[in-house]
C-alpha cells in the first residue's frame, strides 16, 4: 500500500507543516462555489415536482433541530436571479449544483417528464454561461424520488437502468451547455448514512449488508451513465464525468508505528477506496477492504462474504470510468489500530486532532468541525500517489459558522486561507495535478440533520425573513480576492526585505544576574 504520504508529509516538523506558502494556481485553474437542490431550491411540489426521500422524511417522524425541513429553504426556485446575481458578484469561474430529480421526473420515470422543471435548469444554466459561469452539474445528490425508493431505492438493481436513464435525458437536454458532471455526491454518505446507521433518508438501519449492495448498485449506476456519455454524447459534446467521493485525512495514532500506518490506510481504503478503487484503479474493490469483510463474515458463520463480488465483465466495465478525480473533504482525524473492531475496518476513529496547538493556531474548532488544514496537502498527496496522478478538483471545501453570523465570519476565512494554501502547497511543491476549488458554500442553507443551526454559507440568508434576502459575508469579499489573485502572490508585504540599519543602530545582547549566577546563598 501507498506509505509515501506518511513517510514524508507526516514525519514534517511542526514548523515545516505550518509554515505559509505564496504562489499561484494555473491560470486555467477552476474557482467555484457550491450548493445543492434540496438545500436550497424550496419549491418542493411546486409546478409539478414530485416528493423525495428528504420530503418524506421532514414531513414525518422529523429529529431535525427544530423539525426543519427544505419546503422553502432559500426558496431559490422562486429567486433564482438573486443567486444569478451573487454568483457574478464573485466572479466565479464555476458554479456546482445538483439538479432534483423528482423535479425533472417526478416519479423517477422519464414517462412523468415535467418541463418546468426542465425550464427551471434551463434558466439556471443559460443564466451562469450569460455571466461567463461554467456549469458543474450533480445529476444526484442524495434526494431520491420517493416513488423509486417505494420499489427497493438503491438496494434495487433496477434503479441502474432508472439512473442511466434519467442521466441519458439530463446529457440529451443539457449537455449542449453543460460539460462538467457529476454522477454521485458521496455515494459512501449514501450507502452508510442512508442504509447503514439509517441517520439519512431512507433511514434503514442495516449496516452489516445494505450497505455494501447499495454501494455494489451506485459504482455499476455510476459505470452505466458514464459509459452512455462516452457512447452517445462525448464526442458532441466534449464534456468531463465523474464523481464526487469524500474523504477526511487520516494520521496514523503514531506514525512510527507500521501498524497504525496500516490502520490508517485500511481506514482510507474503507472511506474512499471504496468507491475509487473500482474506479480509477481496477474495477475492483480494495484487497484491505475485501479480506477484512470475508475474515468478519467467515467470524459470523456465513457461506461468503457480505461484500458483493464483480464479475470480470463488471470490472473492466467500471475500471476508468472517471475523466478526473473529485474529492470532497472537510478535516482531519486520527486512528488508532484496535484488535477488536466495532467497525467494518480493523481501525477505530480515534479523537480528532487534539495537539497542544497555540491560540488560534492552524488546528482549530469552528461549530463542531476541527480544522486541520494540513490535511488537505496529505489526502492530495495520496491521491496522487494511489491512484497515478490524476487531475484532481476540490468539490467541496468549507467550514460552518454560527447561523446568527452576518457579517465578522472571521474563522471561515481563516479556514479557507489555511486550506486553499495548503491546495497550493501541493500545487507547487509536490507536483499535485489539481485543477480546481469549490467553495461550500453559496449561501446558508438546509444542513441536511443539523436543519438551519450551522451556516456555512458565503452569502447570509435570513430565513425568518419570507423574502430571504442573502447578504454577503466577509468570507464573500475574501475568497473574492483569493480568487482574483489566483492564490496568494507574493507582493511588496509578504516578499522578502532585504536592507540595512542606520549606522549609528545599536547591536547588543543581554542578560540578567538571576539567571547567569551559578551561586545561591543558604542562609
Amino acid at each position: 500500500f501507498t506509505t509515501v504520504v506518511w513517510d514524508t508529509l507526516s514525519r514534517q516538523s511542526r514548523f515545516q507543516r505550518h509554515k505559509y506558502h505564496y504562489g499561484t494556481f494555473p491560470q486555467d485553474f477552476l474557482w467555484g462555489v457550491s450548493s445543492s437542490a434540496y438545500q436550497i431550491e424550496g419549491g418542493w411540489n411546486a409546478d409539478g415536482k414530485g416528493p423525495s426521500i428528504w420530503d418524506t422524511f421532514t414531513h414525518g417522524i422529523n429529529t431535525i433541530p427544530e423539525v426543519a425541513n427544505g419546503d422553502v429553504a432559500c426558496d431559490s426556485y422562486n429567486r433564482l436571479d438573486e443567486d444569478l446575481f451573487m454568483l457574478g458578484a464573485l466572479k466565479v469561474k464555476s458554479y456546482r449544483f445538483s439538479l432534483s430529480w423528482s423535479r425533472i421526473f417526478p416519479d423517477g420515470r422519464r414517462s412523468s417528464l415535467n418541463q418546468n422543471g426542465v425550464n427551471y435548469y434551463n434558466r439556471l444554466i443559460d443564466g451562469l454561461l450569460a455571466r461567463g459561469i461554467t456549469p458543474m452539474v450533480t445529476l444526484y445528490y442524495w434526494d431520491l424520488p420517493q416513488a423509486l425508493q417505494d420499489i427497493g431505492g438503491w438496494e434495487s438493481v433496477e434503479m441502474i437502468d432508472l439512473f442511466n436513464d434519467y442521466s441519458d435525458f439530463c446529457f440529451a437536454t443539457f449537455g449542449d451547455r453543460v460539460k462538467f458532471w457529476i454522477t454521485f455526491n458521496q455515494p459512501h454518505t449514501i450507502a452508510w448514512a442512508g442504509y447503514g446507521t439509517g441517520a439519512m433518508p431512507p433511514n434503514v438501519n442495516n449496516p452489516g449488508t445494505a450497505p455494501y449492495i447499495v454501494a455494489h448498485n451506485l459504482i455499476k449506476a455510476h459505470a452505466t451513465a458514464y459509459h452512455t456519455y462516452d457512447d452517445k454524447y462525448r464526442a458532441s459534446q466534449g464534456g468531463l464525468v465523474s464523481i464526487a467521493l469524500d474523504a477526511d485525512w487520516v494520521e496514523p495514532y503514531d506514525v512510527t508505528v507500521h501498524r497504525e500506518i496500516l490502520a490508517a490506510d485500511r481506514a482510507l481504503q474503507f472511506r474512499l477506496g471504496w468507491f475509487a478503487h473500482p474506479i480509477f484503479k481496477n474495477g475492483d474493490y480494495p484487497e484491505a477492504m475485501k479480506e477484512q469483510v470475508r475474515a468478519k463474515s467467515d467470524l459470523q458463520k456465513l457461506t461468503g462474504s457480505r461484500l458483493p463480488a464483480f464479475t470480470e465483465e463488471e470490472k473492466n466495465f467500471i475500471m476508468g470510468t472517471a475523466d478526473v478525480f473529485c474529492i470532497n473533504h472537510y478535516t482531519t482525524k486520527i486512528v488508532n489500530h484496535l484488535t477488536d473492531e466495532l467497525t467494518p475496518a480493523s481501525y477505530q476513529f480515534d479523537r480528532d486532532i487534539v495537539e497542544n496547538e497555540e491560540p488560534n493556531s492552524p488546528t482549530t474548532v469552528i461549530w463542531g468541525q476541527r480544522a486541520v488544514a494540513w490535511g488537505l496537502r496529505r489526502l492530495l498527496n495520496w491521491i496522487k500517489e494511489e491512484y497515478g496522478d490524476p487531475d484532481i478538483y476540490v468539490s467541496e471545501n468549507g467550514a460552518a459558522t454560527d447561523r446568527g453570523m452576518t457579517w465578522d465570519d472571521i474563522d471561515r476565512v481563516f479556514f479557507y486561507k489555511t486550506y486553499i494554501d495548503e491546495a497550493l502547497k501541493a500545487y507547487e511543491l509536490d507536483g499535485v495535478k489539481i485543477k480546481g476549488y469549490i467553495a461550500t458554500s453559496l449561501l446558508d442553507s438546509f444542513e441536511w440533520l443539523h436543519g438551519y443551526i450551522y451556516a456555512f454559507g458565503l452569502h447570509y440568508v435570513n430565513f425568518n425573513d419570507v423574502n430571504r434576502p442573502r447578504t454577503p459575508k466577509f468570507s464573500a469579499h475574501y475568497l473574492y480576492q483569493v480568487m482574483k489573485d489566483n492564490g496568494f502572490p507574493v507582493t511588496e508585504v509578504t516578499g522578502k526585505l532585504w536592507g540595512h540599519f542606520a549606522d549609528d543602530f545599536m547591536w547588543s545582547t543581554a542578560t540578567a544576574s538571576y539567571q547567569r549566577s551559578k551561586k545561591r546563598r543558604d542562609d
